[in-house]
């Protein structure tokens, strides 16, 4: 399979939340759009170090990742981040990847916001059964 980007809008979701709260304006709220590697093989989001700065993100504990060539390193949690893809949203926290490494789009998001990726056009796409909401098992 060859590697799939798509672009992703990211929101700080505390900054959404102050917005609602009516503390600062709906144009403070720190977000951007970025295109994000798809990576099966990647359990969360991760987000390099400086986009983690530029979203405000704050650090909410620890986890050992595993890199393809099999070596292990704590790296820091931060959160939360507003992840939409297309009509898609959903909050969760992203590991935090040394500065400027390529940002990851991994299983959590992929399988939260019920999408598949179509290798031959490059993108995500919705579930058939499910083409305007999530469909999610609950068992």
């Amino acid at each position: 399979m060859g590697e799939v980007k798509v672009e992703v809008e990211l929101e700080n979701a505390g900054d959404r939340e102050v917005f609602r709260r009516g503390y600062i304006r709906e144009a403070e709220i720190r977000s951007l759009k970025v295109p994000l590697v798809v990576d099966t093989g990647a359990v969360m989001l991760v987000l390099p170090q400086d986009l983690v700065e530029a979203l405000g993100l704050s650090e909410v504990g620890n986890v050992i990742v595993i890199y393809a060539d099999e070596r292990k390193e704590e790296r820091p949690v931060a959160g939360v981040v507003t992840v939409r893809v297309g009509n898609r949203r959903m909050n969760v926290d992203c590991v935090v990847g040394p500065p400027n490494s390529e940002p990851l789009l991994g299983q959590v998001v992929l399988e939260t916001l019920d999408l598949l990726i179509d290798c031959a056009q490059q993108r995500l796409i919705p579930r058939p059964e499910s083409p305007h909401l999530p469909l999610l098992k609950i068992k």
